[in-house]
């Protein structure tokens, strides 16, 4: 169901990219069914006692009505967003819709990772092509785990103004490397924490049923989250460096959203 939802949502935000009087629409139905998603993944999330997506959720709601008002005016700034939105799916979706393109770059980051691990003479073994195991803790590497979803969303924001071919190479290398390597790193991280149980805290919160998921909790869904925000936030501020037109157009986002929600609490009329 939820994979239905993304790729309508993928087909609407392609179909933006292509000039025409229904793109408003097609970003409509874009935003709306990646909000969808997240309300679909929901029972999924808590499973995982991951709050992070469930409050996105919740704000994805506002977010999507006011886009939607901003898109039917034709409004040039929620259009640019939008464009950044399409082209982070054109990125991704390859690796999400072509097996055999999502499975080689799992398998790529796998074999990274567990040379990194080795490295820092950690010994692990595999469990299967994309499992690692230590001390009877598995740890599966899937799409969401190699950064290829970061990389699209922040090539995806480069790309929301008009830039140089220079811009446009020095974005993505201070994108996409910095990401990967970063990404690689947080994978070591949690494996080592989740098998060595570094963090067996506060099970009410953090536990989900199965043994030692405590310490998976609080390296993935807490360290590893917020270290990643803070990266992403990094990463942003290098690409306004890069591309002053991105100060601009994020200035003007924030004018947008933030006049809308204090029009609907009636703090500005």
């Amino acid at each position: 169901m939820i994979e239905y939802l993304v790729l309508i949502s993928c087909i609407g935000f392609l179909a933006f990219l292509i000039p025409g009087r229904h793109r408003k629409y097609a970003a409509i139905i874009g935003w709306s069914f990646i909000v969808l998603s997240l309300f679909a993944n929901l029972n999924e999330y808590f499973r995982e006692s991951n709050f992070l997506y469930p409050l996105m959720a919740a704000l994805s709601v506002p977010f999507l009505f006011i886009t939607a008002k901003y898109l039917l005016n034709e409004d040039n700034r929620v259009l640019q967003l939008t464009r950044a939105a399409a082209v982070a799916f054109l990125i991704y979706a390859p690796f999400q819709y072509i097996p055999s393109l999502g499975d080689w770059l799992i398998g790529l980051v796998v074999g990274q990772i567990v040379w990194m691990l080795e490295s820092f003479y950690y010994h692990v073994s595999l469990a299967d092509w994309n499992i690692i195991s230590r001390n009877t803790f598995r740890v599966e590497i899937i799409l969401a785990c190699t950064g290829i979803q970061s990389i699209a969303i922040m090539l995806g924001v480069a790309a929301a103004v008009e830039t140089t071919l220079r811009q446009k190479i020095l974005a993505f290398l201070l994108v996409a490397p910095t990401i990967y390597i970063l990404n690689l790193l947080r994978n070591v991280f949690v494996i080592i924490a989740y098998t060595e149980q570094w963090f067996p805290y506060f099970p009410a919160v953090a536990s989900n049923g199965e043994i030692g998921y405590e310490s998976f909790f609080w390296a993935h869904n807490v360290i590893a989250e917020l270290l990643a925000l803070v990266c992403l936030v990094v990463i942003a501020f290098g690409l306004f460096s890069i591309i002053p037109k991105l100060g601009k157009f994020a200035d003007d986002l924030y004018r947008i959203y933030s006049y809308e929600v204090r029009k609907a609490f009636g703090k500005d009329k």
